[in-house]
C-alpha cells in the first residue's frame, strides 16, 4: 500500500468518524429541555396534571421537547415569585397561581373577588372574557400561557366551630392573596398573607388558627393534625396558569410550537374535570382524618356576603383593566 493510499484511507476513516460523531450529537443538540417549577407536592392534582402534560409533549414531539416538573418548590421559588421568575428567564416554565401575582399584575386577582363566581360553570363564563386579558398580561411579562386549570371550591379550615361571624372575630386566618386577606378582615377575622410553603409551620406554631384554601390543599397540608372544622363558604376562586418564557418558546421550531399547543388545548378540558373531581375526593379525606364539615347557618353566610359586598366595586375602581371583562361576565349572568 502506498503512502498516498494509506493517507487517503486514513482521511476517509477520520472523516467517517467525524460524520458519525456529528450525527450522534445532532439529537442532543436538537433536544429542548425545560424545568417547570411548581410549589405543589407530587400528590397534588395540579402537579399530576403537569407531569401528564410533560409526558404527552414528549410523545407529541418525538422526545424533542422534554419538560421536567420540579415539584414542592424544589427550585427555591415561592408561589408569588413565579410570574417574575419566568419573566426574567430564571426558570423556563412555571405553574403560576394567578391571584398571588397581584403585586405585579392586579388584574390577575379578578376571580378572587369574593362571591363573584359561585361554580365551575360560572368560572368558565368569566374566563371567556378574562382569558384574553390574562394572555395579554402574560405576554407583557415575557411569557405565554399554555393552559389554565382552576382550583376547586374554597373553604375556611378552622380550629373553632361557630354559628356566626362574630364568634370568629379576630381569628387569624391564612390568606393566599390580598383579596382574600381583605375579605377576611371585612368579615371580622384577621387575614394573614402566607405563601403555601409556610402554611404548615404557621399552623404548627399557632401563628394562625385557620386557613382559607381548597380541600385539596387541606389534604396536602394534613390539616387534620392542626384544625377541626371545614366551612364550605366557596368564597373565592383562582387558577393555575402553566406558562413558558417567550425567549425559550421562540427557540422552538414552528412545528414543535404547534405540537405543544395542541397537547395543551386537548388536555385543558380534562384537567378542569380533574379539578372538580379532586374537590369531592379531598373533602372525603379531610373527613376521614377527623375534620368535621360545618353546615353554615344561612344568616351567617348572608352576613359574610353583606360585609364583603363592597369589594367588587372597589376592585373594579382600583383595577380598570378588569372592568370590561367582569361587566361583560355579569351581563351574561343577568346580574
Amino acid at each position: 500500500m502506498t503512502t498516498t493510499r494509506r493517507t487517503t484511507l486514513a482521511a476517509l476513516g477520520l472523516g467517517a468518524l467525524g460524520l458519525g460523531a456529528m450525527l450522534a450529537a445532532t439529537p442532543a443538540l436538537a433536544e429542548t429541555r425545560w424545568d417547570l417549577s411548581t410549589v405543589w407536592p407530587d400528590g397534588n392534582f395540579h402537579t399530576i396534571n403537569a407531569k401528564r402534560f410533560a409526558e404527552e409533549v414528549s410523545a407529541a414531539t418525538g422526545g424533542e421537547v422534554v419538560i421536567e416538573v420540579r415539584s414542592g418548590g424544589q427550585l427555591g421559588f415561592k408561589g408569588p415569585e413565579h410570574l417574575r421568575a419566568v419573566r426574567d428567564g430564571l426558570v423556563p416554565m412555571a405553574d403560576v397561581l394567578n391571584i398571588q401575582q397581584v403585586g405585579d399584575e392586579p388584574v390577575l386577582g379578578a376571580e378572587g373577588v369574593p362571591f363573584l363566581v359561585s361554580s365551575a360553570d360560572e368560572l368558565r363564563a368569566l374566563h371567556r372574557h378574562l382569558r384574553p386579558v390574562y394572555e395579554a398580561v402574560a405576554a407583557r411579562n415575557n411569557q405565554k400561557i399554555l393552559y389554565m386549570v382552576p382550583w376547586p371550591t374554597q373553604y375556611l379550615h378552622m380550629k373553632a366551630k361557630a354559628e356566626s361571624l362574630d364568634a370568629l372575630a379576630d381569628t387569624k386566618v391564612r390568606a393566599p392573596d390580598k383579596n382574600a386577606a381583605d375579605m377576611l378582615d371585612l368579615a371580622g377575622m384577621a387575614g394573614v398573607l402566607i405563601p403555601w410553603g409556610e402554611v404548615v409551620p404557621a399552623l404548627a406554631s399557632g401563628a394562625v388558627s385557620g386557613v382559607s384554601t381548597s380541600a385539596v390543599s387541606g389534604v396536602d397540608g394534613k390539616f387534620w393534625e392542626f384544625l377541626d372544622y371545614v366551612y364550605p363558604t366557596n368564597h373565592v376562586w383562582s387558577s393555575q396558569m402553566v406558562t413558558v418564557n417567550l425567549d425559550a418558546w421562540a427557540a422552538l421550531t414552528p412545528e414543535r410550537q404547534a405540537a405543544v399547543e395542541a397537547v395543551a388545548a386537548r388536555l385543558e378540558p380534562e384537567f378542569w374535570e380533574t379539578s372538580v373531581a379532586a374537590d369531592g375526593e379531598s373533602l372525603d379525606k379531610l373527613k376521614a382524618g377527623g375534620m368535621q364539615v360545618v353546615e353554615i347557618p344561612a344568616p351567617m353566610m348572608a352576613e359574610f356576603r353583606a360585609r364583603t359586598a363592597s369589594m367588587l366595586e372597589d376592585f373594579l375602581a382600583r383595577v380598570p383593566e378588569a372592568e370590561a371583562p367582569v361587566r361583560a361576565y355579569l351581563a351574561d349572568l343577568g346580574r
